[in-house]
């Protein structure tokens, strides 16, 4: 079944009773997306849902595949993860249907904007980049309190199958592949990441998952999501907004401050937790690693032309054999060699 097809998507939501036999709902494909097939779906009663049925073999130029059982972690973080963002930051699960790797939610009402759309235009507003290091660091503090509960309720959490198809093996290991002169450097930082159980780590904690509404920041797509090291999620982030630095120059000291800002916001909510020790040397080497995946890896960044790209390896891999020691002493360094 395919719910990109309008006549297939009604019949299968009849014979679920989603739908009642006379109904004439609307529909629109949503574009945007490598791993999912998504569409919005205008209920005549007036209400409004989105509809995800995950793809097995991703739609990017080189072969990357990875089990579409993974619409049930985020089903399950649809359930988790309200209890530790603010009210209305997640959308409201409306049904998943494992067999056929489809899951429904609420839309997020009109009129909204995707954030990412929104800082490629140049449209950086500081108070959403605060909301963005707020939310990470409260999922990031709650979820290393709460990770008994945790294991309780969502124990599929703790297999990281997913994340290790879809980030460590898409991300770091085939750009080790690309990229061999910082081979050793993504094989320690994989290995490392691999060790660490500390807290839920979304896993595409980036821009385009965030839609703007009423200036509140609500987050989707949390299908690579597990129990493991946030370094990653602060690394995956901090890329965005420095790659938007790299590809914006006429935008380059508010995207500058922004990361610096975030950085700050994320530290502050994150509060004096008992793994602080070396944690931010592994924040500064997750974004080096993600910087460069999001050039050489699998899913390179599309708004980058090929000498964009280029240029950003080039610094990265001179940045991993002279690391700095901080995130701000990283932002710094990398905005000053752009």
């Amino acid at each position: 079944m395919d719910i990109e097809q309008p006549d297939q998507l009604f019949a299968y939501l009849r014979e679920l009773g989603r739908i009642t036999s006379d109904s004439q709902p609307t529909m629109r494909v949503l574009e945007g997306g490598v791993s999912n097939k998504t569409v919005w779906l205008d209920l005549p009663d007036g209400r409004a849902w989105v509809i995800k049925q995950c793809l097995p073999k991703l739609r990017v130029a080189v072969d990357w595949f990875t089990k579409p059982e993974r619409i049930h972690h985020e089903a399950l973080a649809l359930t988790i993860l309200p209890r530790m963002t603010p009210a209305g930051t997640i959308p409201l699960i409306i049904f998943e249907d494992e067999p056929n790797y489809i899951l429904a939610m609420e839309a997020v009402p009109q009129p909204h904007e995707n954030w990412k759309k929104l800082l490629l235009a140049g449209r950086v507003d500081l108070r959403h980049v605060d909301q963005f290091g707020r939310l990470l660091g409260t999922i990031h503090r709650l979820s290393g309190q709460h990770l008994d509960d945790i294991r309780r309720d969502a124990p599929e959490f703790f297999n990281r199958e997913f994340y290790e198809t879809l980030r460590l093996e898409a991300y770091y290991l085939y750009t080790g592949k690309q990229v061999p002169e910082v081979a050793a450097f993504i094989q320690r930082v994989v290995e490392d990441t691999r060790a660490v159980q500390r807290t839920l780590v979304h896993g595409d904690f980036s821009p385009k998952n965030i839609l703007v509404y009423q200036d509140r920041l609500i987050l989707l797509d949390h299908e690579v999501i597990h129990v493991g090291e946030p370094a990653f999620d602060v690394g995956f982030s901090l890329t965005h907004l420095l790659s938007k630095a790299h590809h914006l120059p006429e935008h380059r000291a508010i995207f500058a401050e922004a990361a610096r800002l975030y950085w700050r916001t994320y530290v502050e909510t994150l509060g004096p937790v008992d793994w602080l020790e070396g944690y931010e040397e592994r924040c500064v080497e997750h974004t080096l690693a993600c910087l460069l995946a999001r050039v050489a890896g699998r899913s390179p960044l599309e708004y980058m032309n090929a000498a964009e790209r280029a240029h950003q390896r080039a610094i990265v891999v001179d940045l991993i054999g002279n690391r700095p020691m901080s995130v701000p002493g990283l932002i710094d360094a990398y905005i000053g060699m752009l």
